[in-house]
């Protein structure tokens, strides 16, 4: 069905060395297969799949998809056939129609028949298309939403419903590249109940990468392992794991509980309501309260909506609640996070905020972006800021507001800009660039502790892999040694060897700089070795805060994920044997 056969691919780097992302690759899927690939970031998954799915060039080789052979000299003609025969799932993509689940397969139907799925009138479609649109939606788990508008239904739902689109173009290949990763164990159990049930009822090959081995545990036939580049073993997935794990490095100890010190943030009585337009209610915080001491880590735990996220944000003072508040202690004075001023500064000073939707700048490099970063969070930026501030006729709880939008995504950044009617360049003006010369420096400790090359601060983010942007970013945060780290799952793109890392390296962080964690993540194993608290969230409310063994334990149970089940078991098993 597939055959790879020597299949090579470099990188070209403005700066710096290239790139060998593909080396000698060879490999064989038969027909019907599940054939999952894992491997450290950077390994080369990613660009075999684009490579498969004919949207990649590549240097050397040949690959052949049923009856369509590709090789560097091809025209596009011949990738244009791959991308007929192949469909690609991206873990990130939420490309939906703004209407019903059921006209959403219709519509990729008829395009994939006639050429245009863009029409605004296309009810005559339905007698032609109806019965196997309903029948696609019955294989990915979503016939009971087939008359739900896209726009209203879950995370899950919503990979589902794009998974259905791409199965209405009939692929015999289906490419799936972390189609999991950033889900709650729910959604993800929903997600790969679909792609077992295409596999099954449908015959559709799958090539599914994945960082996760209890994902390819739960699905694949058989396993290829890579490592820069090159297809270093297959077979059985337990077997491939196994090996796969051997490169992690061991588990630091948690942070003995005498060390963690007073509260030094306070949530009280914190409620927030969002609506939808037409489906009501769909989100309700209500009585959320709770403390936080110096030097614990924090994670947050629920369902996908549960409210984390919002919680995290009205804690960083982003959004401000319908009620309650969140107070930070300063100097031994507590601080009100929503009521704007130059205290309200001095705490966002100390704090890194690292959201879901991270982004690091496209053009420029990890050295510049870690220079901005200096300025805005250095020492004397509050004192510096105020200074120009009053010269430019910007009053202090002007100066803060603005102040805030550095802790924001660049975009919501913007947008909150515009609405000011101003433009970025006053928060380059207040808040200018560290001395280039002097990033080094900061980088050089917080580099090493995250295991990322120096050589990479003159890199630009299009020229890292998936795990070097997360780290990459996570480097920017920690830069200014924030007293108080938030973190919104910025970890779904590693794997368990960089997550360990990364564990570990935030344990280290954590005890030498006395660093409070507050943080969101789906990784069970994760949340486990590094957090010394959970708080269970469930529908807006908590529902357990205590000793995040026991909380995940619950929470797994709740989300009826099977895949997760004796994870912690068989894992140890495999590293036994």
């Amino acid at each position: 069905m597939i055959k790879v056969e020597n299949l090579s691919k470099t990188y070209h780097m403005e700066e710096g060395p290239e790139i060998k992302a593909l080396d000698q690759v060879n490999l064989e899927v038969k027909k019907g297969e599940i054939v999952g690939i894992i491997g450290t970031s950077g390994s080369g998954k990613t660009s075999l799949l684009r490579v498969l799915r004919g949207v990649e060039p590549f240097d050397e080789g040949k690959i052949t998809i049923d009856d369509v052979t590709v090789t560097p000299e091809s025209t596009t003609y011949y990738s244009r056939k791959l991308r007929k025969v192949t469909a690609i799932h991206l873990q990130r993509s939420f490309g939906l129609w703004s209407e019903t689940a059921l006209n959403n397969v219709v519509r990729k139907l008829y395009g994939t028949k006639y050429g245009d799925e863009a029409l605004t009138d296309f009810d005559f479609a339905y007698s032609e298309f109806e019965d196997e649109a309903m029948e696609i939606l019955r294989v990915v788990g979503l016939d009971h939403k087939a008359t739900h508008f896209a726009p209203v239904l879950s995370g899950g739902e919503k990979q589902r419903l794009i998974m259905a689109r791409q199965l209405a173009k009939k692929p015999k290949v289906l490419l799936l590249d972390e189609p999991a990763t950033m889900s709650c164990p729910k959604t993800k159990q929903e997600i790969l109940d679909a792609i077992k049930a295409i596999n099954e009822d449908l015959g559709v090959t799958v090539v599914l990468v994945s960082h996760l081995p209890e994902i390819h545990h739960y699905l694949s036939d058989r396993l290829i392992l890579m490592d820069e580049g090159k297809v270093v073993d297959e077979g059985t997935p337990d077997k491939i794991i196994k090996e796969f794990l051997q490169k992690m490095e061991g588990e630091l100890p948690k942070r003995d509980p005498e060390d963690i010190g007073d509260s030094v943030i306070k949530a009280r009585d914190l409620e927030k309501r969002f609506y939808l337009l037409k489906a009501g209610n769909v989100l309700e915080l209500k009585d959320v309260s709770f403390d936080v001491s110096d030097g614990e880590i924090v994670s947050l735990i629920g369902q996908s909506g549960a409210g984390k996220t919002v919680l995290l944000r009205m804690i960083g003072g982003l959004d401000i609640p319908d009620a309650g508040t969140v107070s930070f202690k300063l100097d031994g004075e507590w601080v009100d996070m929503h009521q704007p001023g130059i205290n309200r500064m001095n705490i966002r000073r100390q704090m890194g905020f690292m959201h879901q939707e991270f982004a690091l700048v496209h053009h420029a490099t990890i050295r510049d972006q870690i220079a901005g970063r200096l300025g805005i969070k250095g020492i004397t930026v509050v004192d510096e800021a105020k200074k120009k501030a009053e010269e430019m006729g910007i009053s202090d709880l002007a100066l803060d507001v603005l102040y805030q939008l550095t802790d924001l995504p660049e975009n919501e950044a913007k947008q909150r800009l515009e609405q000011l009617g101003l433009s970025g360049s006053i928060l380059d003006t207040l808040f200018p660039s560290f001395p280039d010369n002097e990033v080094k420096e900061y980088a050089e400790p917080i580099f090493k502790a995250l295991n990322l090359p120096l050589d990479i601060l003159n890199r630009r983010s299009y020229e890292l892999s998936g795990g070097q942007k997360v780290r990459a970013t996570l480097a920017l945060v920690l830069s200014t040694k924030p007293k108080v780290l938030i973190l919104d799952e910025p970890f779904g793109d590693l794997d368990p060897i960089t997550l360990r890392m990364v564990s570990n390296s935030l344990k280290r962080i954590n005890k030498e700089f006395n660093t409070t964690i507050i943080m969101v993540s789906h990784h069970i194993d994760f949340i486990n070795e590094l957090a010394t608290r959970a708080i269970r969230m469930d529908n807006g409310k908590l529902i357990g805060d205590g000793d995040p063994d026991e909380e995940c334990e619950k929470f797994i149970k709740s989300c009826g994920a099977d895949y997760l089940k004796d994870i912690s078991l068989w894992k140890e098993k495999l590293l036994e044997d």
